[in-house]
């Protein structure tokens, strides 16, 4: 499957559901950044656009990236219709083939699993080198499969944070990990679903 697959296969995702109205922020994002002074932050795989509105509204300068074009311009909308488009900038990237430029105290990559090929590893090294010196980069991964994921493979295995930071191989003399765990949290889902969830939470932070 090639790179047009992956295209209009999320942008099917997406039309396929209503838009959110208020979309959410991921659990581990508030968690992590909450104690954080605002900066510049790049949101990878934006989605419905409930991180990078959440950091607007706390005073981040937000790149948000998605291969969706129709996830980008949703919250491209979001943002105007709040007045937070001075503080949004949403871009469509196929990370395969381009990577948002500047450099960042922040970024997040919640969820960045795909169906289709990522050399994700790739991507979060690219990543950890557009941090600006005591920058954070925040990896939240799926560690268990929750009943309406669109990955309902029974024989997947989630790797450990360990296991990911190893793959995209930082050197420790310029990135530390700060955290590397697996808490449990209650999911909400489609109509009203919920169920015990397992996230995968790698935090770096670059020190040189």
């Amino acid at each position: 499957m090639n790179a047009t697959d992956a295209v209009m296969f999320w942008d099917g995702v997406y039309a396929a559901r209503p838009a959110a109205a208020d979309p959410r922020p991921n659990d581990r994002l508030a968690e992590v950044v909450a104690g954080l002074s605002p900066g510049d932050a790049l949101d990878l795989g934006c989605g419905d656009g409930g991180d990078a509105l959440w950091l607007a509204r706390r005073g981040w300068h937000v790149t948000a990236a998605d291969i969706s074009a129709a996830a980008v311009e949703r919250l491209a909308a979001l943002a105007r219709s709040r007045g937070l488009d001075d503080l949004v900038i949403a871009q469509r990237h196929d990370l395969h083939e381009s990577f948002p430029q500047g450099e960042f105290d922040l970024i997040c990559a919640h969820y960045l699993h795909t169906p289709f090929d990522l050399d994700r590893a790739a991507v979060l090294r690219v990543a950890a080198h557009a941090l600006r010196l005591g920058g954070r980069m925040l990896v939240v991964d799926h560690g268990s499969t929750a009943p309406w994921s669109w990955n309902q493979n029974p024989d997947v295995r989630y790797p450990t944070p360990r296991e990911v930071a190893a793959g995209v191989g930082l050197d420790p003399a310029t990135w530390m990990v700060e955290r590397a765990d697996a808490p449990r949290r209650i999911a909400s889902g489609p109509g009203g679903r919920t169920a015990e969830v397992t996230d995968h939470v790698l935090l770096i932070r670059r020190t040189a």
